[in-house]
């Protein structure tokens, strides 16, 4: 029998079924402006460091920014794990939040810099909890003031949920679903969000690419829609960073065998009937240990399916 945990968690039996690449040039833009869609690849260096390459969605895709927002924030070498990282404006200096697993622990952690980044004041570390050896992604979504947590297993035999709450000012997280049998999986990264339900980008051992909608509040056992998007080509990349673009996604898929990454304009998911524009290659190489999304507290909703 399965123990719900105050703190912890696996996806319910779905068939990763198959989903080609539509390669072009373009530029992806938001909606009603001429100005192309940007993404913000955040990572984690060996040192410790936060990073962040800003890219435009441009064919040949642009690089806009290439900087450290923070040094030694972690300790060298143990960070496994980062979900998105939200940043903005506060108190005359700019103030970063997430969620980090450092060697087997779960953390939340805050930190402030000048606007822009530049030395590291006021950082915490609050501890979560252990066991994180075990799971090898981590995204928060988190709509109004409502937050969950997903986190897949090593072995990709579950992809679990956990609803986050505050009381008396603790944060406390419940592990309150599970869905089965996401073996396979190599990459994903969150795409749409809405008060119902989160959906995620996924590429698979066997190239395929998929999007799987799981809801954000349900029974204990998760029954996700899994949908294929493309057939082949995408089993090469290993990380997925997304940003929104109007009603579609931009999404850097990174080779870590190769240090690689290629820009895509994502359009709205809709099975194998979904637009995909390649960008091209992304400038630089991609060989940080660990790869998160910068996204600022005012920024909206992804909305890709």
């Amino acid at each position: 029998m399965r123990t719900l945990l105050r703190y912890g968690g696996l996806m319910a039996a779905a068939t990763l079924t198959t989903g080609l690449l539509t390669a072009g040039t373009a530029t992806a833009e938001q909606s009603g402006t001429t100005a192309p869609c940007r993404i913000s690849v955040g990572s984690v260096s060996a040192g410790g460091d936060h990073r962040m390459q800003t890219f435009s969605a441009t064919a040949p895709v642009t690089k806009v920014t290439d900087k450290i927002v923070a040094k030694d924030v972690y300790a060298d070498g143990q960070t496994r794990l980062s979900a998105a990282v939200r940043y903005g404006p506060g108190e005359g200096s700019e103030l970063h939040t997430g969620q980090v697993v450092l060697g087997s622990v779960l953390y939340d952690f805050s930190y402030r810099t000048p606007t822009g980044g530049g030395t590291v004041s006021q950082k915490v570390l609050t501890r979560v909890g252990p066991g994180w050896q075990s799971y090898r992604t981590l995204d928060r979504s988190t709509v109004g003031s409502q937050s969950v947590e997903w986190s897949l297993t090593n072995d990709g035999a579950e992809l679990e949920r956990r609803t986050v709450k505050t009381e008396n000012g603790r944060v406390y997280r419940h592990m309150d679903g599970w869905a089965s049998n996401f073996r396979g999986v190599k990459g994903m990264a969150l795409i749409s969000q809405t008060s119902t339900y989160d959906t995620f980008l996924m590429t698979h051992s066997t190239g395929r690419l998929y999007t799987a909608r799981l809801p954000r509040v349900s029974g204990h056992i998760i029954q996700p829609v899994v949908k294929p998007i493309r057939m082949s080509t995408w089993g090469v990349f290993e990380t997925l960073v997304a940003a929104p673009c109007g009603q579609g996604t931009i999404v850097l898929g990174i080779d870590r065998d190769t240090g690689n990454g290629y820009l895509y304009s994502v359009g709205h998911a809709n099975g194998l009937s979904t637009v995909i524009k390649g960008l091209g290659k992304a400038p630089g190489t991609f060989k940080d240990p660990v790869y998160f999304s910068w996204t600022k507290f005012g920024d909206p909703l992804l909305f890709g399916e």
